[in-house]
């Protein structure tokens, strides 16, 4: 943000004492000619001033309704509080500048130090703005305590900073200072510290990722590769995970983003599958009947079979696939189900006469003519 033309150019061989002075003088002859313009002006700032300071305690009184400070009203009326007097006082004169019929000197001091009041002012409002759209979008991570805490300082401060540089360019660049070596090393700099730091700014934009996007929040459960539990803490560089077994697993938040995520607390079903060898002696017709069997099973525990039948011809069994499905995500509620259709299987399968096959082994032996001695009786 820069002006083509200072608003109050730089001259460095201007003799400052002979510039106050003539300045002293226009004032002087100003003020005896322009007396009644002046007063008129005067008043009109008055009311201005007035009228900003109403709309500012307007919008803190706008801060205290019961949308709270990260609704929408609320970020509106924080950055309009947060006016400075500075800033009014500026505003005030500025507009009535010409009315006034100030003289020319007097009126760029007036312009130089509006400008500087307005970009300042202009910052101000601006981190408010971004600070109100970060608190509205994390209201509801509040629990992440320290570890949101932190990140959200370090945003104030590094928004704080960039705003304020840009601010401080645009006010230099305005008063005719050349800025373009000072960008140039502002960028340079920037670039030095980010090779330097990569590691921690990678994380840092992963945490900040996590708590803007929301893949999992503290207190879920998710499965991370070979990890799950649940999420303790949501920090700076890395993620606490407490496992099923206790454990408590640390992961740099950039590792978490870069694989696949299962957040099992948001799901509402949980599918139980069971794999079933059958033996092959069991008859056909026994065989037809081992799908409506295992719905019944299924569906008398609370639970649907949403695939049930023959599976493949495996070497020594004959597979038949179930998946139950629960109608619930909680595994506190899934686990008992599975156990009754498991034991329930059991059950039915006995007194149906069904056989589960399992490895075994035939050996064959000879006779000393070379003979074979069946293992089992022959029919005559």
């Amino acid at each position: 943000m820069s002006i083509k033309n200072s608003v109050f150019p730089i001259r460095p061989n201007t003799d400052l004492q002979a510039e106050t002075h003539s300045l002293f003088i226009q004032s002087i002859d100003w003020v005896k000619e322009s007396w009644l313009n002046i007063l008129i002006a005067a008043g009109i700032a008055a009311v201005i001033v007035v009228v900003l300071h109403a709309a500012r305690a307007w919008a803190m009184r706008l801060c205290k309704r019961r949308d709270g400070v990260t609704g929408w009203p609320g970020i509106l009326g924080r950055t309009i509080s947060k006016t400075g007097n500075f800033f009014i006082l500026m505003t005030a004169i500025r507009l009535v500048s010409a009315p006034a019929d100030m003289p020319l000197t007097l009126e760029r001091i007036v312009m130089f130090l509006f400008t500087i009041a307005a970009v300042f002012q202009g910052a101000i409002w601006v981190r408010e703005v971004i600070f109100g759209l970060i608190e509205r979008r994390t209201s509801a991570d509040s629990a992440n305590g320290e570890g949101l805490a932190s990140a959200l300082g370090i945003i104030r401060l590094l928004v704080t900073i960039v705003l304020f540089a840009i601010a401080v360019v645009t006010v230099l660049g305005n008063i005719g200072v050349n800025v373009t070596g000072l960008i140039a090393g502002l960028g340079v700099g920037g670039i030095a510290i980010g090779l330097a730091a990569q590691g921690v700014v990678g994380d840092l934009i992963a945490a900040l990722s996590i708590l803007f996007d929301r893949p999992f929040r503290v207190g879920e459960n998710i499965r991370f590769d070979n990890t799950t539990g649940t999420v303790e803490t949501i920090g700076l560089k890395s993620t606490r995970i407490r496992a099923f077994d206790g454990e408590l697993h640390i992961i740099s938040n950039r590792q978490l983003l870069d694989k696949e995520l299962h957040n099992l607390t948001d799901r509402i079903r949980i599918r139980l599958p069971f794999m079933l060898g059958i033996a092959y002696e069991t008859a056909p017709e026994t065989l037809d009947r081992i799908p409506a069997l295992l719905k019944e099973i299924v569906e008398a525990n609370g639970a649907a079979a949403v695939r049930n039948g023959f599976s493949a011809f495996g070497a020594s069994t004959l597979d038949y696939e179930l998946i139950a499905e629960v109608p619930s995500g909680d595994w506190n509620v899934a686990h008992p189900i599975r156990d009754r259709i498991a034991t329930a299987i059991l059950r039915r399968f006995a007194e149906e006469g069904i056989s589960f096959a399992y490895p075994s082994q035939t050996t064959f032996t000879a006779a000393p003519d070379g003979k074979l001695i069946m293992p089992y009786p022959q029919p005559r």
